[in-house]
């Protein structure tokens, strides 16, 4: 019998944002979906995610931030993913993120971008839909 390997995702508080309640919720509703989930914690450097998220071989990291530092962070990991030959690790982000800045984001290979306010089933559905085992 030919089972399928469960998602993997990292959910990562990049920088000096001390406010975590929204990774921990995201991070439970993907629990709960039936995900595997690893939770960095608080103030992680863009290096320490990726090599977090290498060891741990996960499938998506969903960086969540609200200090507003999210442009340089965010597409950090991405360009860190790539120079370790990782960029198939995809990467989402979250908080408190202007209009304007998620097109860029877009554009720099964050794959999606979810607001405060944003359901969380809107979420789960969106990684059930667009992520896959690597």
């Amino acid at each position: 019998m030919n089972q399928k390997r469960r998602l993997r995702l990292m959910v990562a508080k990049p920088g000096l944002d001390g406010h975590d309640r929204g990774a921990r919720i995201i991070a439970r509703a993907f629990r709960d979906a039936g995900f595997e989930v690893v939770y960095t914690g608080l103030h992680q450097a863009p290096e320490e995610i990726v090599e977090a998220a290498i060891q741990e071989d996960v499938d998506m990291i969903g960086l969540w931030s609200l200090a507003g530092a999210h442009m340089y962070l965010f597409t950090t990991v991405v360009e860190l993913l790539k120079e370790k030959g990782a960029e198939d690790i995809i990467v989402i982000g979250g908080g408190i993120v202007p209009n304007d800045d998620i097109l860029k984001l877009k554009k720099a290979g964050i794959k999606a971008v979810f607001t405060p306010g944003t359901p969380l089933d809107e979420i789960v559905d969106w990684v059930n839909e667009n992520i896959h085992p690597r």
